[in-house]
């Protein structure tokens, strides 16, 4: 892990946001559903990851993988309690600021999560990108991800999620750029396609599609590279109504669902949008993006 440079030393919220969407001391967590060889599996990396943290105190990675493994079993607040203390002792280290901020998404706490997101892209602006290892890994154990380009994907999705679609566009834009593979293109390419067509701007949104080829190799984002070829009209409405109906994952659904959801929306069936948004708010992935993203729109007048 190179270190970074102390550019910025941002005053930062540890459990409360700002303005409009406060975030209570204990707000409602909806624990994941985890299977029992699913659990025994994540609380053993997390004792282990305890061990290397009590044996290292002072190291940054030991800290960071605390905070991811305690996040992957639900316990949200204590992860954002472990990447405030990793704020605190490595205030330079934009890891801390990017994590920290993702989980304050999950607790909707969107305006601490906007503030975090700000000062890692503050503190990485002039930096060299760098891989960011997966913590729940891939069928190929490829990492699709960097760190910039989570920076950048949270703070735009944060946006998003208030529905501020103007500021989110420009934050979308440039996790495209950042983009370093299939995945990252079709995952960021999706969003900033949903957010342009929610500002009315269909050109736009159309000619970002260019950059989205047939046959990808995409590893880990097909829900979402599957509706990049619907707004591109290599497969109808049918095609991912079929796929709705017929997946048991949870976060496809979430996924896929909502990305239909909006697409309903902005092509005039609001009505329609509306419950399917409402379908995936019964389901279980209580922390995707998706379903943040459908609870969101139900709450907005």
């Amino acid at each position: 892990m190179k270190k970074y440079s102390l550019l910025f030393l941002p005053c930062l919220l540890l459990s409360v946001c700002l303005t409009a969407q406060p975030c209570p001391d204990k707000p409602y967590i909806k624990a994941p559903e985890l299977s029992d060889a699913v659990r025994k599996t994540f609380e053993a990396q997390l004792a282990q990851a305890q061990t290397t943290y009590e044996a290292r105190p002072d190291d940054a990675d030991a800290l960071i993988w605390m905070g991811r493994r305690t996040a992957y079993l639900g316990r949200y607040m204590e992860a954002i309690e472990l990447f405030g203390k990793g704020v605190e002792k490595h205030p330079a280290d934009a890891r801390f600021l990017r994590h920290r901020g993702h989980r304050y998404l999950t607790v909707r706490c969107f305006d601490a999560a906007i503030e975090d997101f700000q000062a890692a892209a503050r503190l990485t602006r002039r930096l060299p990108d760098e891989v960011e290892p997966d913590g729940l890994p891939n069928a190929r154990n490829i990492p699709t991800s960097t760190l910039q380009s989570n920076i950048w994907y949270h703070l735009a999705l944060a946006h998003y999620l208030k529905g501020d679609f103007k500021k989110a566009l420009p934050a979308w834009k440039r996790c495209v750029e950042l983009s370093q593979n299939p995945d990252g293109l079709v995952s960021s390419t999706h969003w900033y396609y949903m957010t342009a067509r929610r500002l009315g701007l269909q050109r736009k949104a159309e000619k970002a599609l260019q950059k989205v080829g047939k046959d990808l190799d995409i590893i880990e984002n097909q829900d979402y590279y599957t509706l990049i070829q619907l707004y591109q009209g290599r497969i109808g409405e049918g095609d991912v109504q079929k796929m709705l109906r017929t997946t048991d994952n949870a976060l496809s659904n979430a996924s896929l669902g909502y990305g239909y959801g909006n697409w309903l929306w902005y092509n005039g069936r609001q009505q329609e949008a509306r419950q399917v948004f409402a379908q995936i708010t019964q389901g279980s992935s209580w922390a995707a993006f998706g379903f943040i993203a459908a609870e969101a729109e139900l709450s907005r007048k």
